[in-house]
């Protein structure tokens, strides 16, 4: 069996609806299971009714509540007919007429808690999945329709539940019976406690909802189909002329989504990654494209060792600096600091040390002031805003000696404020400031891709 994984942009309206099902209808003999995200921007609409109810802004969250079923029923009026039409219709009206009883209680009780958030985004799914497996029907896709909040299940920790692995790969196989010649609709990203209360499995949460299932039925492969053609050597906006990249490991790309590429979110595709079943991303608009495959790291694919992948960067990154002489031939001195870390919920992305100074780079200042307000306690602390993480991915970098001449060799102009190489194999980081950043990407690309 296959997984075909659908994000928002690529079932955003009947065009495209139709693209991705006939992607699918191309597939059919592999037994196919379609994971589907909210049509286009409906999740942004319907956290933003939430925001509304609970603060009694009843007619604004009931205007965007109209013009979302305009938006979804204009769609199944444009290409279903008959039955199916009727069918559908039945079925969205029961669901938006429950969406609306939720927003009431919400704009009476002037609350919204994060189970409530929850059960108001999971209508995004439900009305994309709805929609869509009527419309397999109607072009003649023998197709199953499959609430994923029956089979994939959680803790309670709405807005980020955590999947029982166990009970959920056993409601997966006793709910789903791929076939070749029949496709299966399910939703990505909604999922449910044993009790029966909706959950969401936050950023990411539809590739996840793929990747756990492609991992319970032992898949042969995950595609995730979105609307760009791949992993690319660097962001498209800022450098035109980046590359697909062909083939990437598991752990470049979880390297490259860490900082910043937003194609794949590291964490989503784990349970692919226990099994080793390859992931492909693929352009639902331009599916003739090769996409980038990413496969267990290693198998064998040692001519790709040393070899420059891509460049990513992350914005709005801040540096720490504590210096201190107790550190000195001292030990638990780190401990300290990371303990201060760990107090505020603030993680680190990058880390440099000398025989007296540590510095650490944050991308969330929300708990700084305290941070800084503790680390003195330490030694002496400055901070240094308005900076860019720069990372350079690819297996076994430090392997060749000619990558760190030709980054500074391509960067003489620039300063670079801190660097990085050892931590990980797979990727070189550096620091500059962020005015700098996109002339750093630039320079970078035209030496190692253009």
């Amino acid at each position: 069996m296959v997984i075909l994984k659908f994000g928002g942009t690529s079932v955003r309206d009947a065009e495209w609806i139709n693209k991705a099902l006939e992607i699918v209808k191309s597939q059919l003999d592999r037994a196919p299971v379609m994971i589907v995200s909210a049509m286009g921007k409906t999740t942004d609409k319907l956290q933003e009714i939430a925001h509304l109810a609970e603060k009694g802004m009843r007619e604004k969250a009931d205007n965007i509540f109209q013009d979302l079923k305009e938006a979804h029923f204009s769609v199944i009026h444009s290409f279903l007919t008959n039955e199916n039409l009727s069918s559908c219709l039945a079925a969205m009206d029961i669901l938006f007429i429950e969406l609306k009883s939720i927003i009431k209680g919400l704009s009476y009780l002037r609350e919204c808690t994060p189970r409530s958030n929850d059960a108001i985004l999971s209508f995004g799914e439900l009305f994309s999945t709805t929609i869509i497996a009527h419309r397999a029907r109607e072009i003649k896709i023998d197709t199953a329709f499959i609430d994923s909040r029956e089979i994939i299940k959680t803790d309670d920790q709405f807005t980020h539940a955590v999947v029982d692995e166990n009970v959920t790969h056993s409601c997966i196989r006793g709910k789903i019976k791929p076939q070749k010649g029949k496709l299966t609709v399910a939703q990505g990203f909604i999922a449910s406690t044993k009790e029966g209360i909706t959950t969401t499995l936050g950023r990411g949460g539809s590739d996840y909802t793929a990747s756990i299932i492609g991992a319970a039925c032992h898949a042969e492969e995950i595609q995730i189909w979105t609307d760009v053609d791949g992993i690319m050597s660097s962001d498209p906006r800022i450098i035109p002329k980046a590359k697909t990249v062909a083939e990437i490991s598991y752990k470049e790309a979880a390297e490259l989504a860490y900082f910043g590429a937003r194609v794949i979110h590291p964490s989503t595709i784990q349970p692919a990654i226990n099994l080793g079943i390859p992931v492909l991303v693929k352009n639902t608009g331009n599916p003739q494209s090769m996409g980038t495959r990413i496969i267990a790291n290693g198998e064998g694919k040692d001519r790709s060792i040393g070899l420059l992948k891509a460049i990513a960067f992350k914005k709005g990154i801040t540096i720490i600096n504590i210096t201190s002489y107790r550190m000195l031939l001292a030990y638990g001195f780190l401990r300290m600091i990371f303990d201060i870390f760990e107090k505020y919920k603030t993680s680190v992305d990058l880390v440099s040390t000398s025989e007296v100074s540590v510095s650490m780079t944050i991308d969330n200042t929300s708990q700084l002031e305290s941070i800084e307000k503790d680390l003195k306690a330490a030694g002496n602390v400055s901070v240094e805003n308005n900076l860019s993480i720069i990372c350079l991915v690819g297996q076994g970098l430090w392997r060749d000696p000619q990558i760190l001449s030709k980054v500074y060799g391509a960067l003489d102009s620039i300063p670079i404020r801190m660097i990085s190489l050892g931590a990980s194999d797979t990727n070189l980081s550096f620091v500059v400031p962020d005015n700098e950043a996109e002339n750093t990407i630039k320079c970078l690309h035209k030496v190692f891709f253009e």
